[in-house]
């Protein structure tokens, strides 16, 4: 199978901790306890989420690859310390994703369904945590995997987890993005620039300054992609 499933979505610190910041703080020293577990749950995404950003656009073949399964298998730690936790069942299928594109083969379907799996469970869990981010993630798999008989890729399901995700957050990077790349691929060129042109705007992230700067230039090489389609049309 030589289809390759992109990078999916880059999230925020700041919003995984706006969502720890309306956790109910108790006197007690069971609060204590829960403020440290908070702490130390958002302190471990944080790591996973730039360890992914270096692991994906500063590391090539080899290293890369290796530096991914020690990922997967981290974050496969992260979701069994944190089975009840949406962001944690996200990141996994994230991980999961990226490194079925670097292996490609018959083993990056299998990690594709597994993504799907994590995202899946993500959603039951809280389908707004992290902004909606495992619906985007989730519309870019039933978008990039093939379809059957090979895969479960799928144009509709593609587009309507795409717009779930851009009604949860209208104005992220990753959202847009995502959705302006699928319009594309589609041949809906002036409608793609509109999100492209979107995810232009989006505000920074805090901590995410490498994944900021990489999905930026995504942006920027998509839109010029769009231009030598519609500078064709007119030709």
């Amino acid at each position: 199978m030589k289809h390759v499933i992109i990078a999916l979505s880059l999230l925020t610190f700041a919003q995984v901790s706006t969502g720890a910041s309306s956790t109910e703080l108790k006197p007690a020293p069971a609060a204590d306890s829960t403020v440290a577990r908070l702490d130390t749950f958002n302190q471990q995404l944080l790591v996973i989420q730039q360890t992914w950003s270096v692991n994906n656009y500063q590391l090539q073949g080899g290293a890369q690859a290796t530096a991914f399964e020690a990922l997967l298998a981290q974050t496969t730690q992260f979701t069994r310390d944190y089975p009840q936790r949406a962001e944690a069942w996200v990141w996994q299928g994230i991980v999961q994703s990226t490194f079925a594109g670097i292996k490609g083969g018959l083993g990056a379907l299998s990690l594709a369904k597994a993504a799907k799996q994590s995202l899946e469970t993500a959603i039951k869990l809280d389908p707004a945590a992290l902004a909606g981010s495992a619906f985007t993630s989730l519309g870019t798999l039933y978008h990039k995997v093939p379809g059957w008989p090979i895969g479960f890729g799928n144009k509709g399901k593609a587009q309507a987890m795409l717009e779930k995700a851009l009604e949860i957050s209208p104005n992220g990077i990753d959202a847009n993005y995502f959705y302006g790349e699928f319009l594309f691929d589609e041949g809906d060129y002036d409608l793609a620039r509109q999100y492209l042109q979107l995810a232009q705007q989006a505000p920074a992230r805090l901590g995410r300054e490498l994944a900021d700067a990489s999905r930026q230039r995504e942006i920027a090489e998509l839109l010029q992609q769009v231009d030598v389609k519609q500078a064709k049309s007119k030709g």
